[in-house]
């Protein structure tokens, strides 16, 4: 993989698209929500990569099932059923309002009825949609996403999709050690199961440029002495845990094996002290 697959990705350049991208992902992600059973984790109001952007998967809504993907090569909205139809709708810098409503006015003509609390997306004010700034997040997420599977199909015990997470726009894959954390209760699975969280920000107010992330929970100690690989760090910062900034692949030689090198470094040291 050539160091050119990699561009430049400054937060401040695109962020207002990053920002729309974020806000029709979280409709998608309700609606998704609304209408799939509970999954363990939330895995249930999540999205997933698909080949030009990210998809809600097939979703059964009575005897209709249906899948709406946010197209990144055609810029538009895509939703198709089981029974051949599709409905697409150009993304047009559309408010959060807007979207929501022709998105919900678009399952109910094709069959698919359901609510969701309009009054998150109530926001009227029109928004930014630059083709080109969407085009190229595609082109880096979805080789990241690619990256994250590899890394993922190597760990032995259970893993969860990679999957983009709407609420924080981050792409991540949950590693699972199969262990209860001892004096939580079992029932509470979303803080019973000893985990580690590998991601990709975009950027955020903490950390303005795009970044990849490890995290461990519980957090075992010793973890944060492992020498990690050129380039990224330990930080306390708004969280605990390995920092990459994605710019350091811009300029690697092997960019995706540098990746690789601080997912595997970390969860190595993660599978071995979280005994």
């Amino acid at each position: 993989m050539s160091k050119n697959n990699f561009p430049t990705l400054t937060l401040a350049n695109w962020q207002s698209t990053r920002d729309t991208i974020q806000v029709y992902a979280q409709v998608l992600g309700k609606i998704r929500r609304a209408l799939t059973p509970a999954q363990r984790h939330w895995a249930h109001i999540s999205l997933q990569a698909a080949t030009t952007g990210l998809t809600t998967t097939p979703i059964l809504a009575e005897s209709i099932t249906f899948e709406m993907l946010l197209d990144f090569a055609a810029h538009k909205l895509v939703i198709t059923t089981s029974r051949g139809e599709q409905w697409h709708k150009p993304f047009e810098g559309q408010s959060a309002a807007t979207f929501c409503e022709e998105t919900l006015a678009a399952l109910d003509s094709l069959g698919i009825h359901l609510e969701i609390d309009r009054t998150l997306f109530s926001d009227t004010t029109p928004r930014n949609y630059d083709p080109a700034a969407a085009a190229q997040y595609w082109q880096i997420l979805s080789q990241i996403d690619a990256i994250f599977k590899q890394f993922k199909g190597k760990l032995r015990g259970e893993t969860s999709p990679v999957q983009l997470w709407p609420h924080h726009i981050d792409l991540a894959v949950l590693w699972f050690t199969g262990r209860l954390i001892p004096g939580v209760d079992p029932e509470d699975e979303e803080s019973a199961d000893e985990q580690m969280n590998f991601g990709f920000s975009p950027g955020d107010a903490a950390i303005p440029n795009p970044y990849f992330y490890i995290t461990a929970y519980p957090l075992p100690d010793g973890l944060t002495d492992t020498p990690l690989p050129d380039g990224a760090i330990w930080t306390t910062e708004g969280f605990t845990g390995a920092l990459l900034m994605y710019e350091s692949l811009v300029s690697a030689d092997d960019p995706e094996e540098k990746l690789l090198d601080f997912l595997r470094t970390v969860q190595q040291t993660g599978a071995r002290l979280m005994k």
